[in-house]
């Protein structure tokens, strides 16, 4: 039964008030595509832009879990409100989250002021589950300041996260191969800061000196030279330099008003796939839905139809001229 105005406008003062249930029940909503998920969103917006987006990426087992972990313990004891948002793969049985970082970061567990949410990608290619712009902007309603968005960590496809983030993390650990040479071109030029994690281990120097020589080949972003940051996460070992190159970065690019340009290219991009997914669900509705467009695709591969034709019948029996 779909929500009265009244109640999702209740259900959203909770969600400001910060009400972990409230923000729960509020993303299991989203990730539903539930009805009333977008006018809760509608009224939560004029409360959001408030929040930092840092995005930590990089490969499977660098350290991301417990570097977002410790990263969110330092901005908590400076008494920030701390969201973070763990993109993890999605289970073939399930379709929920494999990994469960709530599990991994219980030591949060009864701190009101972190709130913790593991989502599934759900096959959604780019390492960020599909609801993750509408759940960073739902936490960013809920007051939490610091939200941090740790990604699956897949390779060229992390390259996503540059579009929601306001700044990326790449996470490299010594010991893992030529890690250098064998990243995609595309994970550096999107890191804004490049975190050694596992500092302590053999290989650290090499791999440093690597990394530097790479990152004289990236262009600066007005006036911005990517940078390293060695931390031994477990240990919590340069945590606090990281937050305090984070902040650096934070203060160069909102001088530089580079932050506002990236937001509104941000915006254009989701208006762009929120108006591409609107008329997809209208034209497939007029159409005939989703059983037709089987159908037309069985014909396409049969060669019994051409996929032009078959666009042009779903669009024109949803009104649209082909």
């Amino acid at each position: 039964m779909p929500l009265t105005a009244d109640t999702v406008e209740k259900w959203a003062e909770q969600v400001r008030r910060g009400d972990v249930r409230s923000v729960s029940r509020a993303i299991t909503a989203i990730e539903n595509h539930a009805p009333e998920a977008e006018e809760l969103l509608r009224l939560l917006f004029p409360a959001t832009g408030g929040a930092y987006l840092t995005g930590v990426t990089g490969a499977p087992g660098t350290g991301k879990s417990t570097l977002v972990d410790r990263l969110g313990a330092h901005y908590r004891k400076k008494n920030e409100q701390v969201g973070v948002i763990a993109v993890d793969p999605t289970s073939p049985f399930t379709g929920g989250a494999i990994l469960g970082d709530r599990i991994r970061m219980q030591g949060h567990a009864g701190d009101s002021g972190m709130f913790i949410r593991s989502m599934a990608t759900r096959g959604f290619l780019g390492g960020l589950a599909r609801a993750t712009a509408e759940v960073a902007l739902l936490m960013d309603a809920a007051g939490k300041k610091q939200i941090l968005i740790e990604t699956v960590g897949v390779g060229q496809d992390e390259v996503d996260i540059v579009r929601l983030a306001d700044c990326v993390l790449v996470v490299l650990v010594p010991g893992m191969g030529d890690d250098i040479q064998n990243m995609k071109a595309g994970l550096m030029e999107i890191g804004d800061i490049f975190v050694l994690n596992k500092a302590d281990r053999e290989g650290a120097d090499r791999l440093e000196e690597q990394l530097l020589a790479m990152l004289t080949l990236v262009m600066p972003r007005d006036g911005w030279h990517p940078l390293v940051v060695r931390t031994v996460a477990t240990e919590s070992k340069g945590i606090a330099e990281l937050a305090a190159e984070v902040a650096r970065f934070r203060n160069h690019f909102e001088s530089s008003q580079e932050r506002n340009r990236k937001r509104a290219a941000h915006w254009k991009l989701r208006l762009t796939e929120m108006l591409g997914s609107r008329l997809l669900e209208r034209a497939l509705r007029g159409a005939g839905g989703e059983a037709r467009l089987e159908e037309l695709a069985r014909e396409v591969a049969e060669r019994k139809t051409d996929p032009f034709a078959a666009v042009n019948e779903i669009l024109s029996k949803s009104g649209f001229s082909s």
